[in-house]
């Protein structure tokens, strides 16, 4: 069983994308076509869902450089009273991008970990694959799924399913979803895990850098740093979560899939916050260097 995972990210989600797009034009056709299941936390949310609806990574990249900067326009600087971002163009972005379907209409086998609030638990959207998981709710809108899995605390609000739970970023407990992937392949598809194959796409490695310059201090600044004159918030603490989440999946996965397990992520040499639209373009250039190094090996994967 062929396997896609794409971490969370925000904005660094755009270094997935263009691998995606590298690997659609050389195969000639979609890259969904190359899995049997697609998972993607937060960002990766966004591009698993397009993935498994067929949707042209060319056009999804567009689309992130339209709406890059619309998500990400401040209306709160320190998010002390309500969240830094309005969820508004976020929400505006998903529904045009994934339109009426809801998780009944997807029968690729898709899978979106988010948290449920309301009720403390980590939560996974899953599409019509015939999961006979409890959690399971094909009525759910993709769209809202994937706005569940996008909404990273203080930096968006939470999302409201269906006046049925409040949902917040899935990347708290699986930004690399692979684990999730899996615990699926094994409990519902019944595949031995050494017949599981996955191509983990990461977000870049963020050089996150503390230091005790300021002994003692060690207050909201040192976290979540204030960055003068502009007083925009960065997001630290969230952002090391992030990568610690993904690494040391990526540790676990090495080691129990063993070369059934690829990795593509690139340093990205310091820190890139999940909000910092200005780094589109460098975050290309990343993805077509990672393409040039890694090709060959990523479609002998493939094959």
């Amino acid at each position: 069983m062929k396997v896609l995972c794409i971490d969370g990210g925000g904005i660094r989600g755009v270094f997935a994308i263009a691998i995606l797009k590298a690997l659609e034009e050389e195969m000639g056709k979609p890259i969904g076509e190359a899995f049997d299941l697609v998972a993607g936390t937060s960002t990766g949310a966004i591009i698993a869902a397009s993935v498994a609806l067929k949707l042209e990574m060319k056009d999804v990249l567009k689309d992130y450089q339209i709406y890059g900067e619309k998500i990400f326009s401040r209306q709160s600087k320190l998010g002390l009273w309500r969240t830094i971002y309005s969820d508004r163009f976020m929400r505006r972005f998903f529904q045009r991008a994934f339109g009426n379907y809801t998780l009944a209409d997807i029968e690729k086998p898709l899978l979106i970990p988010a948290v449920d609030l309301t009720h403390g638990k980590p939560y996974v959207h899953r599409s019509n694959f015939g999961s006979s998981g409890e959690e399971t709710d094909l009525s759910v809108k993709l769209w809202d799924a994937v706005l569940s899995s996008c909404s990273a605390p203080v930096y968006f609000p939470p999302n409201n399913v269906e006046n049925k739970f409040l949902s917040i970023d899935g990347g708290l407990w699986a930004n690399n979803p692979s684990l999730v992937c899996i615990t699926e392949a094994m409990k519902h598809f019944h595949e031995k895990i050494e017949d599981i194959e996955i191509l983990s796409i990461g977000t870049g490695e963020q050089q996150i850098v503390f230091s005790d310059e300021e002994r003692g201090s060690w207050g909201m600044q040192q976290w979540l740093p204030v960055q003068l004159p502009s007083f925009k918030v960065t997001p630290k603490l969230f952002d090391l979560a992030l990568h610690l989440s993904s690494e040391s999946v990526t540790y676990h996965c090495k080691y129990l899939l063993g070369e059934n397990y690829l990795r593509i992520n690139e340093n990205l040499g310091e820190e890139v916050s999940f909000d910092e639209v200005t780094y589109t373009d460098r975050l290309i250039d990343l993805a077509a260097k990672c393409m040039g190094n890694r090709k060959e090996e990523i479609l002998q994967f493939l094959n």
